[in-house]
């Protein structure tokens, strides 16, 4: 076996599904190396991801195709995927921890992924892009400019050969056309606390009302703002002793390890969307 691919399957539940995917694996000479599945009793769906060996010399664009039969018979949605690091696009304003939190665990050879790319409607974080040696692309947003801007931003995207956009404290509403361009793509990553304490300074709002907890959501991005569906959360306890400046420090952390886990679980394949929920296949 000298290729590895990732199959992933969504459908409606009903028997002989895992029957099928089996059968289709064996009969093209794959073996399977690691495999999980869930059913979803509450919805009636039926969810599967499969990490697989190929024999040597097997295309798997036409693996994916020949899967096309089994895939019509049970009302699957599926992907084939060769499992080579997923290229990404990281946008940023003018906070630059979760940024260092990804390029640490890109250069550690841990996020599962290759950043490509730093896009900013500001210049502050250009230094530590292009430490890195990473290309920095500054677009400026100005609610005139915000259509052609976010029509750069696309473009960007597409000539970098981006799978996936990471909104890593990237401080401007994308627009419902973009969110649906991206749809699917681009993981966002704030503060928990919403729907309360929005707004400016949501940590110093926090601290006057006595927060025990502090959080961070990953999500992906739809026209809902902060609402799309949910990929990971981390949550810190937190006590009195906590001033808002430590409340931040504590948030930024909690930020960084929930986006970096998202951004990973992603780009390895283990995100199924299932309506306004994610199924997550650690």
């Amino acid at each position: 076996m000298s290729r590895s691919f990732i199959l992933t399957v969504s459908c409606p539940n009903r028997t002989g599904i895992v029957r099928a995917v089996s059968a289709f694996l064996f009969e093209h000479g794959c073996d399977i190396g690691e495999y999980q599945q869930f059913d979803d009793a509450v919805g009636g769906r039926f969810h599967l991801r499969t990490q697989a060996g190929a024999p040597d010399g097997v295309d798997l664009v036409a693996l994916s195709r020949a899967f096309e039969q089994v895939a019509a018979e049970f009302g699957m949605t599926f992907a084939v995927s060769d499992g080579a690091p997923a290229r990404i696009v990281v946008m940023v304003s003018r906070l630059g921890h979760c940024l260092n939190d990804l390029l640490f665990r890109w250069r550690a050879g841990s996020l599962g992924a290759d950043i490509v790319a730093v896009v900013s409607n500001h210049e502050d974080l250009r230094p530590m892009a292009e430490a890195a040696g990473l290309p920095y692309v500054h677009i400026p947003v100005t609610p005139e400019t915000k259509p052609d801007a976010e029509a750069q931003l696309l473009q960007v995207v597409d000539s970098y050969g981006a799978e996936l956009v990471v909104l890593a404290r990237y401080m401007q509403v994308l627009s419902d056309e973009t969110c649906k361009a991206l749809y699917g793509r681009a993981i966002n990553i704030h503060h928990s606390f919403l729907p309360g304490f929005k707004g400016a300074r949501p940590y110093h709002q926090a601290y006057e009302r006595g927060v025990k907890l502090v959080g961070a959501t990953a999500h992906y991005v739809t026209p809902d703002l902060d609402e799309g569906p949910i990929i990971e959360q981390e949550v810190i306890r937190i006590d009195h002793a906590h001033d808002p400046k430590s409340l931040q420090t504590v948030g930024r952390d909690a930020e960084a390890l929930a986006l970096s886990r998202a951004v990973r679980w992603h780009c390895e394949r283990r995100v199924l969307l299932s309506g306004a929920r994610t199924v997550v296949f650690r």
